[in-house]
């Protein structure tokens, strides 16, 4: 990769993230630290305004816009095949919100580039076994409770047909078993809990933080999960 090709991925990086440590870079393009400091001293010296914060990292300043990147063919071929899989696999939330996205990419891209795209469209099928059947719209709540560290109120219906009220602190998603399962804290029964999404019958955001002060990581809880599908 040469200079100007790192500098543009550099950029990017960090418009993708709220911080980004230079040994994160360093490790992406695989240069030395040493490197990383003078790439970011040439992004400052074109004017970028790329700051740094103690222990968290480097990030760009606040309200400095930058306009549209443009993708490459086979950047735009992933993120249609991507499509595919957001269809066969997400619910209806997170479907809306991926097309949406999706749309305002296909807006930046040249003619000729969605001319090629249409064409690939049509040629990309997904075949999926009848039991996968997301035919709700949780997912996109469960993001935005999980990033906010917020509790979700949920009816849910356990595998004897049982209803019961739950507040729950939700730490993860896991797609497992051919099934989307939400990992939470239960109020009611003072352990985590997994939940399968598909079994849930109406779920509220209550806007209340986290009541627990700290949570198992999802990676330590996953490692419990009795199957490796």
């Amino acid at each position: 990769m040469n200079r100007i090709d790192r500098l543009f991925g550099i950029l990017t990086l960090l418009q993708s993230k709220k911080y980004v440590t230079a040994e994160t870079i360093a490790d992406k393009f695989e240069i030395s630290v040493r490197t990383v400091y003078r790439d970011i001293r040439a992004l400052g010296e074109q004017g970028i305004p790329v700051s740094f914060e103690q222990n968290k990292g480097y990030f760009i300043v606040q309200g400095y816009f930058i306009p549209p990147v443009s993708f490459s063919c086979e950047e735009a071929n992933a993120l249609l095949l991507m499509e595919s899989l957001v269809y066969g696999f997400a619910d209806k939330s997170i479907k809306t919100h991926y097309s949406n996205a999706l749309n305002k990419i296909k807006a930046v891209l040249r003619g000729s580039q969605k001319e090629k795209l249409e064409i690939l469209n049509n040629n990309i099928r997904l075949q999926l076994p009848a039991c996968i059947q997301n035919d709700y719209e949780y997912l996109s709540v469960l993001q935005n409770a999980i990033s906010s560290k917020v509790i979700v109120q949920i009816d849910y219906k356990n595998n004897r047909s049982e209803v019961s009220k739950r507040f729950i602190e939700p730490i993860g998603l896991i797609f497992y078993a051919f099934s989307w399962h939400v990992i939470g804290w239960c109020h009611m029964r003072q352990e985590y809990r997994d939940f399968k999404v598909s079994r849930i019958l109406k779920i509220t955001p209550t806007e209340k933080p986290f009541e627990k002060p700290e949570h198992i990581s999802l990676a330590d809880y996953q490692k419990l999960i009795p199957v490796d599908y």
